[in-house]
């Protein structure tokens, strides 16, 4: 969960979002008639094009669809989400998508997508704009009513692609995919979530001091530890130039309340940013890692922690896009909060802030402890077909989804070594080979491909490679 992340990673480990250029595997005639695949959509209640792009071997729309602000009451107004279809031919699976946050209006391809060689529908979570209604109801932003949002674009389009489907996601993605499973358990074929973190007890979080006590090794830890704790000792200087940027970049605190606050949150992030999003050989880059903090100048602390976590996050400006994911961690997903044995308490003056000092005040929130609970037991029990991946040094993996005894044909796999990209390709090779076997066997395809273990479409350059689920690096 923490979309923002601030620097382009060198290296690109989860799968597919970019330009619209490039070749693709080859689509196939359509199994169904002469109808263009645009009118079958189009002729669909609800749907609306707002424009089609050219991608080689598919076509790649962007919708409009209806939805019910409150799914309980249909009666009482509507408003336009956005979906996008990444359309290979009808006769194959296909993957419904969702970030958690908004969609893409590029052609891209999930790894579950590659892997089965299908169609893929992406969602785009209800409030992040523009896929919000007006005037917005906050109440009505909760699970139960994003998961119903789902089931409603899967049964309108289920009558157009009526193959097997599979639903996934990254983070707060791979958490919608369970939340829709756990409220539809009928409607897919197929969960693979991504990095799912699982906060049952919001106030329990010791499990995070314990993974920052162990993660990488002690070298990697004390280097950025020290570059953590330094960035609070020069708070004064480092705030001058942090107010120098904020006048020079128009940016403005009325949210999280002052630059003070903004700031200490910024570099309270640091740590956690740097393992979501890098892996511990980045830990010996000097230009992005100081060696020595105590003799580093103020510029080099700064870099790092602008680098990493990032300066602009908590002004109005970087927070307003996120309103809608800290609302819900306020109601009902919960956050982290961590220690910091490294730093003295006198250098610390308001710790990991709650989500609700990120939502503007005149939206109200009450958390709802019940709701992380009950999803988690159901996966526990009533688990079927569901596959969660998490990375062994990424520390949304440090609260994870477990599964009981009532669970069926549904697995929990950590890639080591990686990050908040994990992946199935960065399983062990006997993990990968069964992880792969089972989202084919999921979607339905011939006993011979599932046997094979492999992905099914090509590798595609441009359509396949993208930089890590973006999340907010301040708790989830």
């Amino acid at each position: 969960m923490r979309k923002a992340l601030r620097w382009l990673l060198a290296f690109t480990v989860f799968i597919g979002t970019l330009s619209t250029a490039g070749a693709a595997t080859a689509a196939q005639p359509e199994a169904t008639g002469t109808t263009d695949i645009k009118e079958r959509l189009l002729s669909i209640p609800g749907v609306s094009l707002i424009e089609e792009k050219p991608y080689t071997g598919y076509r790649f729309f962007v919708l409009g669809f209806t939805q019910p602000v409150d799914h309980r009451h249909p009666s009482k107004g509507t408003f336009q989400q956005r979906i996008t279809v990444l359309h290979k031919d009808v006769s194959r699976p296909t993957v419904f998508y969702t970030s958690g946050y908004n969609v893409s209006t590029n052609p891209s391809r999930r790894e579950p997508t590659q892997i089965v060689d299908g169609n893929q529908v992406s969602l785009e979570y209800r409030y992040f704009t523009p896929s919000r209604p007006e005037p917005a109801d906050w109440s009505k932003l909760d699970i139960w009513q994003a998961a119903s949002d789902q089931h409603r674009v899967f049964k309108a389009l289920k009558k157009v692609y009526s193959k097997n489907w599979i639903t996934t996601g990254g983070s707060k993605g791979g958490m919608t995919a369970t939340y829709y499973e756990r409220f539809y358990p009928k409607d897919m074929d197929g969960v693979v979530a991504y990095v799912a973190p699982n906060d049952v007890v919001n106030k329990e979080d010791s499990a995070y001091d314990r993974f920052f006590a162990k993660v990488g090794t002690k070298e990697c830890r004390d280097r950025l530890n020290a570059v953590q704790r330094e960035a609070l000792v020069r708070r004064e200087p480092l705030e001058k130039k942090y107010a120098a940027l904020a006048a020079a970049e128009g940016y403005t605190f009325s949210t999280v309340g002052s630059l003070d606050r903004a700031y200490e949150a910024v570099v309270l992030d640091y740590v956690w940013g740097f393992w979501q999003y890098n892996l511990l050989e980045n830990c010996g880059d000097d230009e992005l890692i100081p060696p020595d903090a105590k003799t580093a100048t103020d510029d080099q602390i700064w870099n790092s922690i602008d680098t990493v976590s990032g300066f602009s996050f908590y002004t109005d400006q970087g927070l307003t896009p996120y309103t809608p994911y800290y609302y819900q961690a306020a109601t009902q997903l919960g956050a982290p909060t961590i220690k910091f044995p490294h730093i003295e308490k006198k250098y610390i003056r308001y710790g990991y802030q709650p989500p609700r000092n990120f939502v503007p005040r005149d939206i109200a929130t009450k958390f709802q402890p019940y709701a992380m609970r009950d999803v988690d037991t159901w996966v526990r029990h009533n688990a079927r077909h569901m596959l969660y991946v998490y990375g062994q040094n990424d520390p949304w993996g440090a609260e994870p989804f477990h599964l009981g005894k009532g669970a069926k044909d549904s697995y929990v796999f950590t890639a080591p070594g990686m990050n908040h990209g994990a992946n199935v390709a960065g399983l062990v090779a006997d993990q990968k080979a069964f992880a792969t076997a089972r989202i084919l066997d999921w979607a339905g395809v011939s006993d011979t491909a599932v046997a094979a273990a492999k992905p099914l479409a090509k590798f595609d350059s441009r359509l396949d490679v993208r930089d890590v689920e973006r999340e907010p690096t301040l708790r989830p």
